[in-house]
């Protein structure tokens, strides 16, 4: 048995500090919150009609104008043309299909769409619209020189 020398009395005892950091019960409560306002914010945040449908327009302007350079570059005459789930480029009897990533979209144009091989092709416009929302509405144009562009409103004249 240990005995202390004359006049120590053992250890002092230390005074008692207030714990520092969280437990793990305050941690996992936190993350339980973040969790569930991340998932709040992320179904707000779902694309909208407008969204959907300028992120489709962009994609048509791209493919429209690979097609024509294609088209100029081969000589072959390409055309566009609406489908109902989405739109196809037909090289005579050949014929590439692709689908709407936005089921809801549809296009419309008064004809084919001549894609080359000219330089030149004519004024042409592509109306996409999505069937659920009527006011989501763009307008993909040509002037037959310049490459297709995006719009808000349809070009003057008529529109299909």
């Amino acid at each position: 048995m240990p005995t202390s020398a004359t006049g120590n009395a053992g250890p002092a005892p230390c005074p008692r500090r207030p714990a520092r950091g969280f437990t793990l019960l305050e941690l996992m409560v936190v993350l339980a919150i973040v969790g569930m306002a991340s998932a709040t914010v992320v179904l707000a945040l779902r694309d909208s009609a407008q969204t959907q449908i300028d992120r489709e327009a962009q994609r048509l302007v791209a493919v429209l104008e690979a097609a024509r350079a294609e088209s100029r570059a081969t000589g072959v005459r390409l055309e566009w043309r609406a489908t109902p789930t989405g739109f196809e480029i037909r090289q005579g009897s050949l014929v590439r299909a692709q689908r709407w990533e936005t089921p809801e979209l549809q296009a419309a144009s008064e004809a084919p769409v001549p894609l080359g091989p000219e330089p030149v092709i004519g004024p042409q416009t592509i109306r996409l619209s999505n069937r659920e929302n009527a006011d989501s509405r763009r307008w993909i144009t040509s002037d037959g020189l310049r490459a297709f562009q995006v719009t808000n409103s349809p070009p003057q004249g008529p529109t299909p």
